[in-house]
This record gives structure tokens, sequence and C-alpha cells, in this order.
């Protein structure tokens, strides 16, 4: 599956400097729109070390609202977190309706590191599968926008990667013995994350593989396809008569809105009065 993948995709630095403001500005809208619709959003990117993950979850943060907005890192779960079902903790981070989550390494991680890592039992593993797609069953049927990105490089772009990030002391930290290993086993990482494509591909929450090897491409890429998800879901809503308006119309007019009330701001008021009077009242003082 991944070797059918096209790397060699990427974007010229004046295309992607004219994109983004774009796309910026496309979705800072709706996000508007799905607060006003109670519209959920929820964004799971996964992908290898170095592929570029961070960089993506800190340009979707430059512009979005950041009461609407919040980013859940996908660390080791903690000692009490592993009492419980591997899914809870993420169902304690997704967002209220009308906000966005954005997860690194979500709920992933037990069929990917835990797998590959020999953290768990071939058994528990296999079973996630299911227990996945039940769980992404459960948000879809709610309502709620499920985003879901592998961004994938080649290891020689990943070596490459890691050597650049050593090269910078500000950098550096982040290759860690881990992250050598993995790379180490790059192939048999691979049987896991064509399993997991495969196993966990649904109409409901399908899979975007994002060519990531060039990081520009990769970054337009992502926002256009979290853009086209959204806005389905407020035109599916708005079609089910549970909006008030077209998704495109339900934007101009939280626009219009906003510009209406910038206008109409009451006058400065100076000791209770607004300022026009006070002036007119010492004028005919003096």
């Amino acid at each position: 599956m991944l070797e059918t993948i096209n790397l060699k995709k990427s974007l010229s630095k004046s295309a992607y400097q004219k994109a983004m403001p774009e796309l910026h500005e496309r979705l800072r809208k709706l996000q508007y729109a799905a607060k006003t619709a109670n519209v959920a959003t929820i964004i799971c990117v996964e992908g290898w070390d170095a592929a570029g993950k961070a960089r993506v979850e800190r340009k979707l943060a430059e512009k979005l609202d950041p009461r609407l907005f919040r980013v859940y890192a996908g660390t080791p779960p903690t000692p009490l977190e592993e009492r419980y079902h591997f899914l809870r903790r993420y169902q304690l981070n997704l967002p209220n309706y009308g906000e966005m989550t954005v997860f690194g390494h979500g709920w992933y991680r037990r069929v990917l590191e835990e797998r590959c890592d020999k953290l768990v039992k071939k058994d528990d593993w296999n079973l996630a599968y299911q227990q996945i797609n039940e769980f992404e069953r459960w948000l879809s049927d709610d309502g709620q926008v499920l985003v879901k990105f592998w961004m994938h490089i080649s290891k020689k772009k990943q070596r490459q990667r890691f050597k650049k990030y050593l090269s910078d002391p500000n950098l550096a930290w982040r290759i860690t013995k881990d992250y050598r290993r993995h790379h180490r086993e790059y192939n048999h990482w691979t049987r896991a994350v064509e399993d997991m494509l495969s196993k966990t591909e649904s109409a409901y929450a399908p899979w975007t593989i994002i060519e990531a090897n060039d990081q520009r491409w990769a970054l337009v890429r992502i926002f256009e396809v979290v853009a086209q998800r959204m806005e389905q879901e407020l035109e599916r809503r708005s079609q089910q008569k549970s909006l008030p308006k077209p998704a495109t119309q339900l934007v101009e007019s939280l626009e219009a809105e906003s510009s209406k009330k910038q206008k109409k701001r009451p006058a400065k008021r100076v000791n209770g009065h607004h300022k026009e009077q006070s002036a007119q009242t010492e004028a005919s003082d003096a």
C-alpha cells in the first residue's frame, strides 16, 4: 500500500505563500460557523517520526481562535491512565460541541508504538482495531467531524531530517533512542502502519495519506482536507434543516453581523455622558 504513494509531490515556495493565507482565513471562518452549528471537529495526526506532525499543529493553531481550539499531545499513558481502558483518556479530551481538538499521536498508539515496541500482548492490539472502529463510529453517529491523517515519508527522508535536527543544538534533543530504533525498524513499522490503515479504514472515518516528503505540500494538503470535511458536515446539517442557512451563507452572515457591530459601537462616554454630548455642554457653558 505505502510503496505506491508518490512522495515526489511538492509545492513551490511562492505557491505555498499564496495558498496558506487563504487557507488560514477559510479555516478561521469555518471555525466560527462550526461554533454556531455546534459541530465538534476532531483531527487525528499520525505519521512517521520527523514527518512534521508538530509543525502541522503549530500552523493550525496560528490563526484559529484559541478559545475554540486545543491540542492534545500523544504522550505515553501515566500509571493511573494504564489502570483504565486505553481509549478512556482520549474520550476525556474530546472537544465540546462547536470546538476543535487536534490529537497528535492519538488512540492509534495501541496498534503502532505499543504493538511494535511489544508493550502490550498481541491479543490486546488485535482487539484494539475493533474497539477503535466502534469508537469512531460513535463519534460519527454523534455528528462529530473526524479527520484522520497519516503523514508518510520515506526512510531516506527520515534519515535526512534526523541529521538536520542533530546538527541544530535547539533541535537535537528530539532525536531520542526510540527514534533511532524506530528508524532501524522502518520496515517492521511499515507492516504495522499498513495493518492500521486497512483495518481502521471506513466510510465514516476514512484515512487521508499525506505525502510529507515536502513539508509545504503536506501543510497545504492537510488544511484543504480539514476545510473540506468541515464544509461537508455543515452542508449536510443545512440540508437536514438543523441549520437556518447553508454553510457558505452562514459564514457570510457571521461576517456581516461582525461588521455591523463594529459600525454600531457607541461613542466613548466621559463621566457617564457621551463624548459628543459632553463637548456640547462645555461649549454652551463657555
